[in-house]
């Protein structure tokens, strides 16, 4: 897999994650929204680890100042 993902992107998706996970554990989102929520966490945070998202291939985006 060839990086896709920038560090601003990165770090936004990996706030973002918290802030869910945060949500969740002081009780402000529950039922079927909290866990559909909680799994897209879990996908950002993959995501951001491993620097890459097929989304972005899907859709030609790169937003990694590499080459």
């Amino acid at each position: 897999m060839k990086k896709n993902m920038g560090g601003t992107d990165r770090t936004i998706r990996i706030l973002v994650a918290l802030a869910v996970v945060a949500l969740y554990y002081f009780g402000y989102i529950q039922g079927t929204l909290a866990y559909i929520l909680l799994a897209l966490s879990g996908i950002f945070l993959l995501t951001s680890l491993v620097s890459f998202c097929p989304l972005y291939t899907l859709f030609g985006m790169n937003t990694c100042k590499t080459k």
